[in-house]
C-alpha cells in the first residue's frame, strides 16, 4: 500500500470501513426498478398527438423542425383578444369600462394573416364590438384567483401545466374561463369534452386547495356561455384520457429511437385539420387536403 509506513498495511485494511449488513440497511436498486419519469406536457402537447401524431412529431421532436406555413389570421384574432382582456383586467377598477378597450386592443393587435387592410379593419371592429358587449356585463370587480394563470399538478405518470385564461372565485370554489372567438354553436357538451379545461380544474383545485368543478366556455362573438359542473369521477377520466395519452406519445418516442421510420412511429392522422394545419404542405396527407386562405375562417365569423 503506496504511502503506508511498513507493518502498517494489516492496521490499514483492518481499519477500511466495511458495508453494514442488517434489517436496517436498505439495499441498493437496480436502475430496472427505478421509478419512471413523469411525463412532461401542457394540454395544447397531448391535443396535438390526439388529433395527429405526425403534427406533434414536426412540433416537439424534430429538430430543425419543417417550416411551418404562413401566419392564420384566426389565430391573430384569438390572440388579440385575449390579451386585451388580460390587460383589461390590469386597469385600475375605476377605469375598467369600455372606454379603455379601444386602447387595449390596439395596442395588443396582431396584423398577420388578414386578405389585406380593409378586411383587418373589419375584423379590428368586430372584436372591438365583442370586447365592448363582453366587459358590459362584467362586474369590474368581480373576485378573480388569476388571469391567464399557469396552474401545475403532477399525477404518477404526468407532471402537467396549463395556463388558464381566467380563474374565477365563487362561493368558496374555483372557476375555469376560458375565452372563445371562433365557431359558433359551442354548448355544454363541449365544455364537458374538453380535455384542457378539465385538466386546468384538476390542477387548479391543487393550486389554490378548493374546489374547482365548474368549466366555461365563454363565446364572444355570440356573447353565450357554455358550462359544465364536473364531478371527481368525470375529472379523474380526463386525467386518465391524458395519461393514455402520454403513455402512446412515451411508447411513439421509443419506437422512435429503436430505429422505427419516423412515419410509422407517428403516422398522419387525416381529418378535416388538414387544412388548417401549420406543416401541410410538407405532409403527403396535406397535400390532398382543400386549401385554406389564411384569411378564411375570420371572412366567415360570426358578425
Amino acid at each position: 500500500m503506496a504511502g503506508v509506513p511498513p507493518g502498517w498495511q494489516d492496521l490499514a485494511v483492518s481499519r477500511t470501513p466495511q458495508p453494514r449488513r442488517g434489517k436496517d440497511v436498505p439495499e441498493q436498486l437496480g436502475f430496472d426498478l427505478m421509478p419512471e419519469r413523469l411525463f412532461v406536457c401542457t394540454p395544447s402537447k397531448l391535443s396535438s398527438y390526439a388529433d395527429c401524431p405526425r403534427r406533434y412529431r414536426h412540433t416537439y421532436l424534430d429538430r430543425p423542425a419543417p417550416q411551418k406555413g404562413p401566419a392564420w389570421a384566426h389565430n391573430s384574432l384569438g390572440a388579440s383578444v385575449h390579451t386585451a382582456l388580460r390587460n383589461w383586467w390590469d386597469v385600475p377598477v375605476e377605469r375598467r369600462n369600455s372606454a379603455a378597450l379601444p386602447r387595449l386592443l390596439k395596442a395588443t393587435w396582431v396584423r398577420e394573416g388578414y386578405r389585406d387592410d380593409e378586411q383587418e379593419r373589419a375584423v379590428y371592429e368586430r372584436a372591438l364590438g365583442w370586447l365592448e358587449a363582453y366587459t358590459a356585463e362584467l362586474d369590474p370587480e368581480l373576485d378573480l384567483l388569476g388571469v391567464e394563470r399557469t396552474v401545475a399538478a403532477k399525477t404518477a405518470v404526468l407532471a402537467l401545466s396549463g395556463r388558464a385564461d381566467r380563474i374565477d372565485a365563487r362561493n368558496g370554489e374555483a372557476v375555469i374561463v376560458d375565452y372563445k372567438t371562433g365557431r359558433t354553436g359551442l354548448d355544454a357538451d363541449d365544455a364537458r369534452g374538453s380535455l384542457a379545461m378539465a385538466l386546468y380544474a384538476f390542477a387548479a383545485e391543487r393550486v389554490f386547495r378548493r374546489p374547482c368543478r365548474t368549466v366555461e366556455l365563454h363565446h364572444l362573438p355570440t356573447g353565450t356561455v357554455a358550462a359544465h359542473q364536473h364531478t371527481p369521477e368525470s375529472i379523474a377520466r380526463h386525467v386518465k384520457r391524458a395519461e393514455d395519452t402520454a403513455g402512446d406519445i412515451v411508447a411513439a418516442e421509443k419506437a422512435l429511437a429503436d430505429g422505427t421510420p419516423p412515419d410509422e412511429a407517428f403516422p398522419v392522422r387525416p381529418s378535416s385539420l388538414c387544412s388548417w394545419c401549420d406543416f401541410r404542405r410538407v405532409c403527403p396527407a396535406g397535400a390532398d387536403a382543400p386549401v385554406k386562405e389564411t384569411w378564411a375562417a375570420v371572412e366567415t365569423a360570426t358578425v
